[in-house]
């Protein structure tokens, strides 16, 4: 995961890096996406606002690192080749990954700045789904061995966009609130996706 790149000059100071960004979660989680800042992030992490404008060209591009600039979700399952387990351990990752508090927090507001400008959903992608898309894709090659490479890639894209879609709506709503009754049923869902009769 990388942040917006510095200009050429002196480096970095990786301490003030690690200060801002522990700033803005704590602000994420007091605050809200809105009373998250520059310049209250820059109070807090005890800088200027000139020292974040010249590692991060927005407010919504700190945020975007405070809540994906960490590996996630957390080291997924390695694939068994059991669908519904490897699903239900998906489903549980990604869950309780967007129900954090500094995901949940910063959800909203990004999604609404990615509304505004294509370009900035298209960088959180290039920086993290792809990743883990291709890592989905290897539980259901594993777990369905027969279908041929397009076929797998479009069950893998649908069953994804569903994860996706289905742990964030109930993370920024219900948060972990019955959250294995959740995962249990959504894991009935996305496996029946996987392996339905499809046209």
């Amino acid at each position: 995961m990388t942040t917006t790149a510095s200009p050429i000059g002196r480096p970095r100071d990786p301490a003030k890096d690690a200060a801002v960004l522990a700033a803005a979660r704590e602000l994420l989680v007091e605050a809200g996406f809105a009373g998250t800042t520059v310049v209250a992030v820059a109070r807090r992490a005890r800088v200027g606002a000139p020292t974040i404008y010249r590692r991060w060209a927005t407010r919504e591009a700190l945020i975007e690192d405070a809540a994906f600039g960490h590996p996630q979700p957390a080291a997924m399952p390695e694939p068994t080749g059991d669908l519904h387990n490897d699903l239900l351990g998906w489903t549980r990752a990604f869950l309780g990954w967007l129900a954090d508090p500094v995901t949940r927090a910063a959800l909203p507001g990004l999604l609404a700045a990615y509304h505004r400008d294509d370009e900035l959903y298209e960088r959180l992608v290039l920086r993290s789904e792809q990743d883990v898309r291709a890592l989905l894709t290897g539980v259901l090659a594993r777990a369905l061995p027969g279908l041929a490479p397009p076929e797998l890639q479009r069950r893998s894209t649908a069953v994804f966009d569903f994860l996706v879609a289905s742990t964030a709506v109930r993370a920024m709503t219900r948060g972990l609130t019955d959250a294995e009754s959740y995962c249990a049923t959504t894991t009935r869902s996305l496996t029946v996706l996987a392996v339905g009769a499809w046209d």
